[in-house]
């Protein structure tokens, strides 16, 4: 089983418009509500894929009533602990004419110590049944910076192998706790790193603790740093469409990769094909699994062999 963690769950809130531009009004074409937050995205995708994770985290008040009711619905298992704060809302405003996201993150509600201390007891206690946990998205005021380093060690202690998709502090305490798996983009290995350069940025996080780094260089695919070898995978073709679940269905991929004990090339190949399938669905969360399957084939992945005597070896 796959445990998922979300500690700022979120009702995201979605708005399709023609074009985006500042100072002016906008028509608001299309609009999705439903239950967010990476953790959430990602138990999301794995249920379309036929996996049956499990979604836990922290939810409160009215909005996280609302929450857990949808996804209940959409047939995504939960066993969320309640707080007494009211989760936040997330706001994303997709422009039709170029694809661009512009997200709106609230902060979220503020957790108690009383209550973190019962949420980290709850989370042990899910262990028991998992292979794979995915510990995913920013944390909500209250909760301590370390607070992933003591869910890593938590489920090394379980035997359990670790996903975390995290940024700032939150990511760089956690290192130190040795993640099975980082998965930064750009932005924030930049921001963790300092370094512009991709590689090098993930060859200084692997070197922090990491596993495995692989990290999203966006429409252009993932560079990895793993066990196995350091490759680079690419989608065949670029897609027009919502960007802003792509991260999510990548580290899907990756932790069904992990639970199935796949080889890396083989997990790169679903984490690109898969991250791709999200773009042309308007809301994050979901996978167009048409495409999953048009693009896997074509998925190229290629062993990064710089430091190597010999060339590079495609995996395709």
């Amino acid at each position: 089983m796959i445990l998922t963690v979300t500690l700022n769950t979120a009702l995201d809130v979605t708005w399709g418009v023609e074009s985006l531009r500042p100072r002016t009004s906008h028509r608001v074409d299309t609009a999705y509500e439903r239950a967010g937050g990476k953790g959430v995205n990602v138990a999301r995708v794995l249920t379309s894929l036929g996996q049956l994770p499990l979604a836990t985290g922290l939810v409160g008040g009215p909005t996280g009533r609302l929450i857990r009711a949808e996804l209940r619905a959409a047939g995504v298992r939960e066993a969320f602990l309640d707080i007494a704060g009211d989760s936040r809302r997330t706001l994303a405003v997709v422009s039709r004419d170029d694809g661009d996201a512009t997200v709106f993150n609230g902060r979220g509600p503020h957790v108690d110590p009383a209550e973190w201390e019962l949420f980290r007891r709850h989370y042990a206690s899910l262990l028991t049944d998992a292979r794979v946990v995915v510990l995913s998205g920013s944390l909500p005021p209250g909760v301590p910076a370390d607070a992933y380093a003591g869910l890593i060690r938590t489920a090394a202690a379980a035997g359990v192998a670790t996903v975390l998709d995290a940024s700032g502090p939150a990511l760089v305490e956690a290192l130190a706790a040795r993640p099975d798996v980082i998965k930064p983009n750009a932005d924030e290995i930049t921001a963790a790193t300092g370094h512009d350069d991709l590689p090098a940025a993930a060859a200084a996080l692997r070197a922090l603790g990491a596993g495995a780094v692989v990290a999203s260089a966006g429409a252009d695919g993932l560079y990895a740093i793993t066990p196995e070898g350091t490759w680079r995978a690419a989608p065949p073709e670029r897609l027009a469409g919502n960007p802003t679940g792509a991260g999510d269905a990548c580290v899907a991929a990756i932790a069904a990769g992990l639970a199935a004990g796949c080889p890396w090339p083989e997990i790169l190949r679903q984490a690109v094909a898969l991250s791709a399938a999200a773009v042309p669905c308007p809301v994050a969360g979901d996978v167009d699994t048409a495409v999953h399957r048009r693009l896997l084939p074509r998925v190229t992945v290629v062993e990064d062999s710089a430091d190597c005597a010999s060339p590079p070896k495609s995996a395709r």
